[in-house]
């Protein structure tokens, strides 16, 4: 099968010379020869009409399209239209080459990052990099996919209840028919390897002979499955919040019920030590019979706080949350009173910012973008997704047991079940290219087991953890770990072995919000944005 590998600018030049100097007969006929060698030229030759993103925004934040095969084993059919940013290099003398950014998911729109978070790399990296954005194909800007889910359908936090498990393997089969309906012809082509073709095809359209990367999260995984793909082509890559290879992709899910417990665990001990602040038990035994009694409380009659009504299961699928121990001490306090019948402090809340549309590109995103687009690649992605309903429910069962904070939820039926497979399998991660992993110890996303996963996988990586490190995304955060990644970007010397690093005392957690679809806090939890 066709690997995706484009041939060189210098080869595609060299034929395009000698066709020009032949006669017009043999001229059409090694034109036609070429195209049969590189059924990838049309796109590898392709010229970019480069414009301003948006007039609000700043004169060197430029965007334009890269079209890119639907099916890559059929290069003549349809098309996608990526929509790819840049920013350029501060020092054209420094400049060494392009950094495409990913901002996780799937499902993440990287169109802006070269702005929104290129703003907190260090000067020394803007210098040497343009920094390259892009909407991942069926992403955003490029080619957005939409299964037409309505609100009930979009609600994916569902836990294990042996009464409602008919209901929800109704909502799995009802989200797989509806995008199949409606998609069906691209669902198989949104898979992983192919996003790291479109970057390969991005990468011979702007003329380079290698790209530099900094993946977030599911971005990790991007990064990963392109230096396997495409080990050539891979320079310098940071991988950030790292995916487990793997775990693709009902393992990744299922790893937040497992790294959530661990979290529990120490939150019950840090608040246990400041009882006399939160009042919710002196021994981390008592706080955790706190937390379970309001769980079990709010199952038999929902407790009003701020504003909702919360069953148990809505305080339980907050288990994102325990991964901060200062707001999980605040927002379960918050809730006490609330059983009791007091009234909390308001939540303080914050309007997210208004993302920017470039005009060229001004058209509406399907609301259900986000989440048709993760489930189509998760589901697209590998093919060990079970088929039958009831290994789910056994499975459920028994992570419930494992993991009671969270496992029924990350066990329970996907839409996966009832999915038609991608149009190739999985990639299988195992090479040695020099790569860099960071990686917060308390990261609630892709904690740190996972990160340790990806590690394991890319045997010439160095991987650098931030001991006591909260929240998810590290790089451009004025992290610990950032000196490290900002030498390997600007030196290309990876460390001698893997490093840890002290994140400070009473550190706030990261709060970029970076895409991939997660379990929501507990509600009520100071928004710390």
């Amino acid at each position: 099968m066709q690997n995706g590998r484009v041939v060189s600018l210098l080869a595609v030049g060299a034929v395009t010379s000698l066709v020009s100097a032949l006669t017009p007969a043999t001229a059409f006929a090694a034109s036609l020869a070429s195209s049969t060698a590189d059924p990838l030229r049309q796109y590898t030759q392709q010229k970019l009409q480069w414009q301003r993103c948006d007039a609000g925004g700043p004169a060197g934040f430029q965007c334009a399209t890269v079209k890119v095969p639907l099916d890559y084993r059929r290069p003549g059919g349809k098309k996608f239209g990526i929509a790819i940013s840049r920013v350029k290099a501060g020092s054209a003398k420094e400049r060494r080459g392009v950094l495409l950014l990913n901002p996780g998911g799937p499902g993440g729109q990287g169109l802006d990052m070269p702005v929104e978070l290129g703003g907190g790399f260090p000067k020394e990296v803007k210098r040497q990099y343009d920094l390259i954005g892009f909407d991942p194909r069926g992403v955003g800007q490029s080619s957005p996919v939409s299964c037409g889910l309505s609100d009930d359908e979009l609600k994916s936090e569902r836990p294990y209840k042996a009464g409602t498990f008919a209901k929800d393997v109704k909502w799995a089969r009802s989200v797989a028919a509806k995008c199949q309906a409606r998609e069906g012809g691209r669902l198989p082509h949104l898979t992983t390897r192919n996003t790291a073709r479109d970057m390969d095809i991005i990468r011979t359209v702007l003329g380079e002979k290698k790209i530099s990367y900094v993946g977030y999260s599911y971005g990790t995984y991007l990064g990963a499955v392109y230096t396997q793909m495409f080990p050539r082509r891979a320079d310098r890559f940071v991988l950030d919040s790292a995916v487990d290879p793997a775990r693709i992709w009902r393992g990744m899910i299922q790893v937040w019920a497992e790294g959530a417990e661990p979290a529990f665990t120490r939150w019950s001990e840090w608040t246990a030590q400041r009882h006399a602040k939160y009042k919710l038990g002196d021994t981390p035994a008592k706080v955790r019979k706190t937390f379970w009694d309001l769980v079990a409380q709010a199952d038999r009659k929902p407790i009003d706080s701020d504003g909702m009504s919360l069953t148990g299961d809505d305080i339980r699928a907050g288990r994102a949350t325990f991964f901060d121990v200062r707001a999980a001490a605040e927002s379960v306090a918050g809730l006490k009173k609330a059983a009791e019948g007091k009234k909390p402090a308001p939540s303080r809340t914050s309007e997210p910012a208004p993302r920017r549309v470039p005009p060229s590109f001004a058209r509406d995103v399907p609301s259900d973008n986000g989440d048709a687009s993760f489930w189509a690649v998760a589901c697209a992605d590998t093919r060990a997704w079970p088929r039958d309903p009831e290994q789910y429910r056994r499975d459920a069962i028994r992570d419930k047991a494992r993991y009671p904070l969270y496992g029924d939820f990350a066990s329970n039926i996907k839409p996966c079940a009832f999915w038609k497979n991608g149009s190739e399998p999985e990639t299988r991660v195992n090479n040695k290219i020099g790569t860099l992993i960071l990686q917060n110890e308390w990261d609630s996303q892709t904690p740190l087991i996972s990160g340790q996963g990806l590690h394991r996988t890319l045997k010439g990586s160095r991987m650098v953890t931030v001991a006591g490190g909260v929240g998810h995304g590290i790089y451009g955060t004025r992290s610990c770990a950032d000196k490290t990644a900002t030498a390997y970007l600007t030196t290309g010397r990876l460390p001698a072995k893997d490093l840890t690093c002290q994140a400070p005392a009473g550190q706030e957690p990261n709060t970029r919000k970076l895409p991939i679809p997660a379990p929501q806090a507990i509600p009520g939890a100071p928004d710390r944005s």
